[in-house]
């Protein structure tokens, strides 16, 4: 007999690459790790890692494994959901782990009306980078997370998640009052701006992937000068003429634009992609299942929904 939890080791390993990442996650010391790992070899019969570098990767039965684990996994969440839903009990905590304008936008929102109509649910929330929200969720540390899509992250139909698409928010390109493009009819080219100096987010932020995409798309790799992942520094670098940029149009509300242009963009590239989502099967859990309707009808309520 497999030992689920065994299950749930390996899956962590296969993310984190390493034994000491995955008993990080895990909350668990590496011996502990290394332990359930050959306990689980011993189970099966299989070798189900081999060490690559200065990690581990899964062999061709440890692949074979961490299918069925992503399934045995899923139902086990369905099997919690449903044993919750028998017990009624539309009480207790959910932890959302969610990026800055995410929580502004839509977490605050939904929080505001549970209090309304799941007063017995407590909500909370982590800040964390739109690229941070979905590992913090699939290592349990969370229970939903509001997420944004980027390079890198698990895929649409990754079989360990259910997503609810939220909303699609525009990037605005904010540039110097000086600049030519600053005063003008219609939306910017970003072809216009290859030959300028960029400000923009570290490489690992998803909004930095959206800006590369959108260059690359126009032709050009940006010149990127300036780093900054706090928003309100890009501006006030773009305000004192140290380059452009291009920021989510949330992210600019409560900014001082007084010294800077904001303009819209001509490319659907310049778009951020934000979803909620859980571990495959507990989206029907009774604590969860209220703050996906919470937050699809703050969604509902923005300029720019899914």
């Amino acid at each position: 007999m497999i030992d689920a939890r065994r299950l749930r080791t390996l899956r962590a390993v296969a993310d984190h690459r390493t034994v000491t990442a995955a008993a990080a996650a895990l909350y668990l010391t590496p011996s502990a790790v290394s332990q359930q790992l050959a306990a689980l070899e011993q189970e099966t019969g299989h070798t189900l890692l081999v060490r690559a570098g200065r990690g581990v990767r899964l062999t061709a039965a440890g692949e074979i494994l961490l299918t069925h684990a992503d399934a045995v996994l899923a139902q086990l969440e369905r099997a919690e959901a449903d044993l919750a839903a028998y017990s009624s009990g539309a009480a207790g905590e959910i932890t959302v782990a969610a990026f800055a304008t995410g929580i502004a936008l839509v977490l605050a929102p939904a929080v505001t009306a549970l209090a309304r109509t799941a007063p017995d649910l407590r909500v909370r929330v982590l800040d964390a980078e739109g690229d941070a929200s979905l590992p913090m969720l699939l290592d349990g540390r969370a229970d939903l997370a509001v997420a944004v899509e980027y390079r890198g992250a698990p895929r649409p139909d990754d079989r360990r998640l259910t997503r609810l698409p939220l909303y699609a928010e525009p990037f605005d390109a904010v540039l110097p009052l000086h600049h030519p493009l600053a005063a003008g009819p219609g939306p910017v080219a970003v072809a216009d701006l290859a030959a300028e100096p960029w400000i923009g987010p570290y490489p690992g932020n998803p909004c930095h992937d959206v800006v590369l995409l959108a260059c690359e798309h126009a032709g050009f790799q940006p010149r990127l000068v300036h780093s900054s992942d706090d928003f309100r520094a890009v501006t006030a670098l773009a305000s004192a003429g140290a380059g452009v940029a291009l920021v989510p149009r949330s992210a600019l509300r409560g900014a001082e634009l007084d010294a800077v242009a904001v303009r819209p963009v001509d490319s659907a590239l310049a778009t951020r992609r934000v979803f909620a989502a859980t571990r495959a099967g507990a989206e029907q859990h009774p604590l969860i299942s209220p703050v996906l309707a919470a937050l699809a009808e703050a969604a509902g309520h923005l300029d720019h929904p899914a």
